[in-house]
């Protein structure tokens, strides 16, 4: 949808702009249905949730870097894009500003949805998923951790970005910035496909992060492959584990009689036929695995970390640990080049680069969809990217 095309012409770019806005919507509108539903008294918005999120899309898509870039893109391109979205003007300078803070919401939950359209279509095998989370440098020089803690910002520093953290990952070092993190498909022979996203700062926790996520896994996966920073029993166990309806102790009537203390611990759960698959950490002031007993739960829980433990190290579990490598680094790798995050992020503030991140991850899914339907059945797609 450039501006050269506003004269009756149609360039190719546009034309596939429209196609990938008409794959894009459905999957908005489903996501604003799902997860942010407009209810309660007062006036429904002029402007849906659903409507800004294209609009933000198209502007990514561009690459428009900054939100006055994009509205001015979003200006210029009017007579093509409003149609389509179903508007009688466009939203105001002002209130896209707003709207652009709160919209990575809805991308979440777009990728999410966005993800079990691609297992439908058989464009992603979800059996083997990674997890891994990546960092990407902020706007701005670096805010010094000590002067971070006081809220000092020394006379000279401009421009610093105050919403932005400190993180490290054995790739990148230490970075001021912020961070993202996909689960991707790892099954063997095929590209990786990001199912599930979040954005936050670069300090966040993976161990939270992915028990946000362990809930939406989808059926059919039945590994996660993971690197040594997520390990934890919590996130073992929710992977592996869940409630056994049928046990007295999940439906609340009582504890059981008899047995030893493994045997009590361990009721009321059963396997989900699932493995979580992550080098083990060495634990400072803890018992080597397997070298000592202790009892009840905490027995329970060293027992199926030694389970952990063993089946990683086993010949099968370090050929699929190697599926991580090859799926989700690539995959970081690939997307950082493609939207240009491989140097720092677009904007300044958590809400405008936690949009942009997740907006990013719906549009590569978008694009190896619309890939495969039009040319060849893999990831390659800064073709279309050029093209736009």
């Amino acid at each position: 949808m450039p501006k050269r095309a506003t004269d009756g012409t149609c360039s190719a770019g546009s034309a596939t702009l429209a196609q990938l806005l008409g794959m894009a919507v459905p999957q908005l509108q489903e996501a604003q249905r799902r997860a942010a539903p407009r209810t309660g008294p007062g006036r429904p918005p002029i402007y849906a949730d659903w409507q800004v999120a294209a609009m933000i899309m198209l502007a990514v898509l561009k690459k428009k870097k900054s939100k006055s870039a994009q509205y001015r893109f979003l200006h210029e391109n009017q007579a093509h894009i409003l149609p389509t979205l179903g508007l009688a003007r466009l939203i105001s300078r002002s209130d896209y500003f707003e709207r652009y803070r709160q919209a990575h919401r809805l991308f979440v939950a777009a990728v999410q949805g966005q993800g079990r359209t691609a297992l439908a279509e058989h464009a992603a095998n979800a059996k083997a998923v990674a997890a891994d989370k990546s960092l990407v440098r902020a706007r701005g020089p670096k805010w010094d951790q000590r002067h971070r803690k006081r809220g000092v910002v020394p006379k000279g520093l401009r421009g610093v970005d105050r919403e932005a953290a400190w993180g490290y990952s054995e790739y990148d070092d230490w970075v001021y910035g912020f961070s993202y993190e996909v689960i991707v498909s790892a099954t063997a022979d095929d590209d990786a496909f990001p199912l599930l996203v979040s954005a936050g700062t670069a300090s966040t926790s993976e161990h939270k992060t992915l028990a946000a996520k362990i809930p939406h896994l989808p059926a059919c996966t039945r590994y996660v492959l993971a690197d040594s920073g997520y390990d934890s029993d919590p996130a073992g166990e929710a992977i592996e584990y869940e409630p056994d309806p049928r046990s007295r102790c999940a439906r609340g009537r009582g504890r059981g009689r008899g047995g030893d203390g493994r045997r009590r611990a361990d009721r009321g759960q059963r396997r989900t036929g699932r493995r979580f698959i992550c080098p083990s950490q060495p634990r400072a002031h803890g018992p080597t695995p397997g070298a000592t007993r202790q009892r009840g739960a905490r027995e329970v829980a060293r027992q199926r970390r030694w389970e952990r433990h063993r089946f990683y190290k086993s010949r099968s579990g370090r050929a699929l640990y190697a599926r991580r490598r090859q799926s989700v680094e690539r995959f970081n790798a690939q997307f950082k080049q493609l939207f240009e995050l491989e140097d720092r992020v677009w904007h300044r503030g958590l809400d405008n680069n936690a949009t942009m991140l997740t907006c990013a991850v719906f549009c590569f899914q978008l694009l190896v969809r619309y890939n495969r339907r039009t040319r060849a059945k893999n990831a390659c797609i800064q073709w279309i990217l050029d093209a736009l």
